[in-house]
């Protein structure tokens, strides 16, 4: 799909990076493609032929190309790398709508940026310092405030003087504990956390779940966007996660519109059907709609 809009040429951007780096077409054994397309995609479970179906489908409509399979782990990283760029690129667009300087970091559970660095978890340090005195604290609250995104989305504190620039709304008299205020000596803002899941072939996907249930629980502020980027092709892998409400604001998929026509391809009523509910629900939405829903 093309469209002459920034954000279709910022998703197409990001498709290309995944064709480049992570996203390829190969083929699968004889006994697997038995009555079957021998093709498959990286995001594909082999096992199953209905998933190789659709992710080849998905993979052919953006382009991919016959090269080697990336080794899963690998291919996560990768994933999380290009949504970085993606949302980089994408926020950058939005200036008008949102305001601000804002930064996206890939932190990837590995390295970069503690969620404690971030005013709505500060206290989250005093804890751990807390925890690791006590061994017997440390058996009680397990891993319950363990915050760990993918991806974060914040901003920088705004001077009194940008606050001020068109008229005076603030002054040292009121509204000193605003944490918008650089004056009022806060850690910068978490505006989102965004995990991502290339694919969905295990439990550890349900991590995600945790993860947002203990940034709304262990957080004092308001509580930032969370969203999971998926790059999933098999409907009801992609229902065990997005159905209900509570966690998460949305899941996106990195190319839902290829993902239904792949769908709708296979005459799979039950996972057409699925789908649909999924979008109409407003449970699913495509990548490119993340960016504007974070300007919220």
């Amino acid at each position: 799909m093309s469209g002459s809009g920034l954000m279709s040429k910022a998703r197409l951007a990001f498709h290309e990076k995944l064709v480049s780096e992570v996203l390829f077409i190969h083929s699968v054994s004889a006994d697997k493609a038995k009555n079957s397309s021998p093709l498959s995609a990286s995001n594909a479970d082999d096992d199953s032929q209905i998933s190789r179906q659709i992710a080849s489908s998905i993979a052919s409509q953006i382009g991919a190309r016959a090269e080697k399979k990336v080794a899963g782990q690998t291919a996560g990283n990768l994933f999380e790398i290009a949504v970085t760029s993606f949302l980089e690129s994408s926020l950058g667009l939005l200036n008008d709508i949102r305001p601000g300087h804002w930064h996206v970091r890939h932190v990837g559970g590995r390295s970069g940026i503690p969620i404690a660095e971030f005013e709505q978890f500060s206290h989250l340090a005093e804890l751990s310092r807390a925890l690791k005195k006590d061994r017997t604290l440390n058996v009680l609250m397990g891993n319950s405030y363990s915050i760990s995104p993918d991806i974060v989305v914040f901003r920088d504190l705004l001077p009194d003087e940008k606050i001020n620039q068109n008229n005076p709304i603030v002054d040292g008299a009121s509204a000193t504990r605003a944490d918008i205020r650089a004056s009022s000596g806060g850690k910068k803002l978490l505006h989102a956390s965004v995990s991502c899941k290339w694919t969905m072939r295990s439990d550890r996907a349900q991590n995600a779940r945790s993860e947002a249930l203990n940034l709304i629980r262990n957080r004092k502020g308001r509580t930032p966007h969370i969203a999971v980027v998926v790059g999933e092709p098999l409907p009801s892998r992609i229902a065990s996660l997005a159905l209900g409400t509570g966690e998460f604001d949305c899941l996106y998929h990195f190319a839902l519109y290829e993902l239904q026509a792949a769908v709708k391809k296979t005459g799979e009523i039950e996972a057409l059907n699925m789908l649909e509910d999924l979008v109409n629900g407003k449970r699913l939405k495509d990548i490119s709609d993340l960016p504007l829903d974070l300007a919220i």
